[in-house]
């Protein structure tokens, strides 16, 4: 899924809305797996949902 950085929260988590108009918190991933340095509002991320909680995902890569 891809979405848009709302803000930054507290204990690195983001608020991401996706397409729809739903709000997603988010987490990077953790490790060398990570392919950004950091992210700013208005920032383009794709993400993947946890199956088990719709309201939370994982960033998995910044999109330009």
């Amino acid at each position: 899924m891809k979405g848009v950085v709302q803000s930054i929260l507290p204990r690195g988590l983001y608020q991401v809305s996706v397409e729809g108009g739903h709000e997603i918190v988010a987490h990077p991933v953790p490790g060398p797996k990570r392919n950004f340095v950091r992210l700013v509002v208005g920032d383009k991320v794709e993400i993947a949902l946890s199956p088990r909680d719709t309201g939370r995902g994982r960033i998995v890569r910044k999109l330009q």
